[in-house]
């Protein structure tokens, strides 16, 4: 197998495709075309088939990670697992995960303060917001550290204030349903914000001036 010719691949500086047969056959870090010293016409064999094979996998993975961090930002976890869905190789997802840190894009910590801030902007309790970082593989330290900005930051925002003001909606909609209805929905929409026990009773029966 030789190479036919090396074309720098315009939607990523810094990396080249090898054509072989007529078409593309790996697009690879510039840095490792100039490592296998690879020039139109060199043979290909064993260790470079290798090498060029695992770097085009890897480059492959670290595409696809950009696109979804450019939707929005993941854990270290769950870029991992949706790279994985999408069929690429566990060594390649490890290098591309790697390399996503190193350029400061994948950090667990940041994610978790910005998922703590967007979630209690929604109402949800820290005790549900630590329940889902932990599903997405956020260490507990990243994950507690996150939410004790909600008491540390006078800026961040309050969950159970928020949900309060939801609820005094609900229970304004539902005026005209009996007493009980409106209890058990109000306390089902406290409970799938992560609010339960006493304090959510303790709000349901303020909100209809039990």
């Amino acid at each position: 197998m030789n190479v036919e010719r090396l074309v720098p691949d315009p939607r990523r500086p810094g990396t080249t495709r090898v054509v072989v047969g007529g078409s593309p056959a790996w697009t690879v870090p510039t840095a490792l075309v100039e490592e296998l010293g690879l020039h139109p016409g060199a043979v290909l064999r064993g260790a470079a088939l290798a090498r060029l094979e695992s770097a085009a996998d890897a480059e492959g993975a670290l595409r696809s990670g950009f696109r979804h961090l450019e939707r929005r930002g993941h854990s270290r976890h769950e870029l991992s697992l949706k790279l994985a869905r999408k069929g690429h190789p566990e060594a390649a997802i490890a290098v591309a995960v790697a390399r996503l840190a190193e350029l400061g894009l994948l950090d667990d910590a940041a994610f978790a303060r910005a998922y703590v801030a967007s979630r209690a902007g929604r109402g949800r309790s820290p005790a549900r917001i630590r329940r889902e970082l932990h599903a997405l593989g956020v260490s507990p330290e990243d994950a507690v550290a996150a939410v004790a900005t909600l008491e540390s930051d006078h800026a961040a925002p309050d969950p159970l204030a928020k949900t309060l003001t939801q609820a005094r909606r609900r229970a304004a909609a539902m005026a005209a349903l009996p007493i009980q209805t409106r209890k058990r929905r109000l306390l089902a929409f406290f409970a799938r914000r992560g609010w339960g026990g006493g304090e959510a009773r303790e709000h349901v029966e303020a909100l209809l001036g039990e």
